[in-house]
């Protein structure tokens, strides 16, 4: 953290009362204890913060953002910058590799007191309907010079990485990761009700006034039964596969791709119905009346929710809007939406975080990144190319990838042995670190992700599973499999996709102050991976998308120094979510 930027600290005490309580400057050198210099005392934290007139620039030092910090956006204060403890003690324990220990404020005093260690609490539901539970949030107290210590503690701990700086780096960038998601939550994303329900109408059909499925849905089940002469539920998968066994065709699952290319009229009538009902399920009429409120969609965002530190959201299925429902999502009268995608991020991560001299200079190029690449080593052809970077990454080593990778490694061998030596460490069942030291822990301890390594060949599909909470839906290799090859495959995925998350977290960071220092009435309202939403007023969208870029850049240097690797990204102005793409 930067030594020059004030320090206050926010704790409640066991009878509720809040105390903002100003520390000592941390001077250069050997580690000297912070101590408390000016005290506050309030019955709220806004209320704490105010009696304390704690300069703008102040980092706040606190149990935790996700606790404290949809309070006081309530109460019309935003923080600049916040230290979260929880935050940091997940990150520290991770790295020291004790993934599984409990995290909490609480639990991190036990441990540094030698006293017995609390477990976490449950996590709390976010079921539709109690979406504002976000604002109430109950932690158990935590003492204010307990609060102290724990944050001194966890300065050493920093010290004691193999890279402090970095690992400092990510310590902030994840705090400010959680104020923005809180931000987030609150703005909220614009959505349109009346276009959401005209949107059902149109897809799915009428409904019957009796209930039970809509019109459209009906109709497609009624097509299925009749192709398989019998009566088919085409919502319940155990019934297609059975139908289908009785056709003398065997299947493993009823997902998209394994049954597209059958010779059945089932066929096309079931994955329409599949298309639709995931639709009806996750985004329906209920789900609108659930989740929408007064123009707005509020998820809870989770920085850090997987394993590779890319975000969840706690209900809602903020990460799987399809396009179609995307039409919904319009702007305010007078504004519009500056929805901005980075362009082939992880490739260009590898890059930056190899060092390999040819693979940056590639990078640093003002065009796509396959095409620059396909003309070394792939004779122009820019799909091999794609695929010998995705095979390097997602570690396919058969058939045409085993060459592709082989042409890859000739061209650029220091990045393909940057991801080569983290897979050798996963199959060993060491510790792998992102750039800024995320960690991936041992493999008896992880359970993270859901399907086989490699690279699949269709996205996944969820229309099986119309309740499954939201989960980080990337491709990503399971980590979780005793298979050590298989570990290894996600471990040569992690080093480069965690640190790309991690680069992500610098850039909303540098976005957010951007914005901030400007005064603009810009909000971040969406963040899913590589992808970001700024709701402005029309007369900034310009100034905001050119801030994107500026953040991106900014990003880049802080993570990774001095690298001629560029992260463009393409930015679209409109006043529809679903006009970006």
């Amino acid at each position: 953290m930067s030594e020059h930027v004030p320090r206050w600290t926010l704790a409640e005490d066991a009878e509720g009362h809040w105390h903002a309580a100003e520390l000592t400057p941390r001077p250069p050198g050997p580690h000297t204890p912070a101590q408390a210099v000016r005290t506050t005392r309030a019955p709220d934290p806004a209320e704490a913060i105010r009696t304390a007139r704690a300069p703008a620039s102040t980092r706040w030092i606190w149990r935790s953002t996700a606790a404290v910090y949809p309070r006081l956006l309530s109460a019309g204060i935003r923080i600049d910058r916040c230290y979260d403890i929880e935050a940091a003690e997940a990150l520290l324990l991770a790295h020291e590799g004790r993934p599984a220990e409990p995290r909490s404020a609480a639990a991190a005093w036990a441990r540094l007191t030698n006293t017995p260690v609390p477990p976490d609490p449950p996590a709390r539901s976010a079921a539709p309907g109690a979406q504002d539970s976000l604002f109430d949030p109950r932690p158990a107290p935590l003492p204010l010079d307990a609060l102290i210590a724990v944050y001194e503690d966890q300065a050493r701990r920093h010290e004691a990485t193999a890279h402090p700086d970095r690992m400092r780096l990510l310590t902030a960038a994840e705090s400010a990761a959680f104020l923005i998601a809180a931000e987030m939550h609150h703005a909220g994303l614009p959505w349109r009700a009346d276009v959401h329900r005209a949107l059902l109408t149109e897809l799915l059909g009428e409904r019957y006034a009796g209930g039970g499925e809509p019109r459209r849905l009906a109709e497609l089940a009624d097509e299925v039964s009749a192709a398989f002469g019998r009566r088919v539920r085409p919502d319940l998968p155990a019934d297609v596969l059975k139908a289908f066994a009785a056709a003398g065709i065997r299947l493993t699952s009823t997902r998209r791709w394994e049954i597209q290319g059958l010779d059945h009229p089932a066929v096309a009538p079931l994955l329409a119905y599949k298309k639709l009902y995931r639709i009806y399920t996750a985004h329906g009429w209920s789900w609108l009346q659930d989740w929408v409120r007064e123009g707005r969609f509020r998820p809870e965002f989770v920085p850090g929710g997987t394993l590779t530190g890319r975000w969840v959201t706690n209900g809602g299925g903020a990460l799987q809007i399809p396009k179609v429902i995307r039409r919904a999502v319009v702007a305010d009268p007078g504004w519009r939406l500056v929805v901005a995608d980075a362009d082939q991020m992880e490739p260009r991560v590898l890059a930056a975080i190899s060092r390999d001299p040819a693979f940056m200079e590639v990078a640093g190029r003002p065009e796509d990144l396959y095409t620059s690449i396909s003309r070394h080593g792939f004779s122009g052809d820019r799909e091999q190319a794609k695929l010998a970077v995705l095979g390097a990454v997602y570690g396919q080593t058969s058939g045409d990838g085993l060459k592709n990778l082989a042409a890859l490694r000739r061209r650029f061998p220091r990045a393909v042995a940057y991801v080569d030596d983290a897979a050798r460490a996963g199959e060993e069942g060491r510790l792998v670190r992102t750039w800024l030291g995320r960690t991936c822990p041992p493999p008896a301890r992880a359970a993270d992700a859901d399907g086989e390594a490699g690279i699949p060949q269709d996205p996944p599909d969820h229309s099986d599973r119309p309740d499954r909470p939201d989960r980080d839906d990337a491709w990503t290799p399971s980590y979780a499999s005793t298979n050590s090859r298989a570990r290894g495959r996600f471990t040569r995925n992690f080093v480069v996709q965690g640190s790309a998350a991690d680069w992500a977290l610098l850039l909303l960071a540098a976005l957010r102050q951007a914005i901030a220092g400007a005064g603009m009435r810009a909000e971040l309202v969406f963040f899913q991976h590589d992808e970001v939403i700024v709701h402005c007023p029309a007369e900034e969208a310009e100034a905001v998308a050119e801030a994107i870029g500026a953040a991106a850049d900014r990003a880049a240097r802080i993570a990774f120094g001095d690298t001629p690797v560029r992260f463009p990204f393409t930015t679209a102005v409109v006043e529809c979510y679903a006009d970006a793409k």
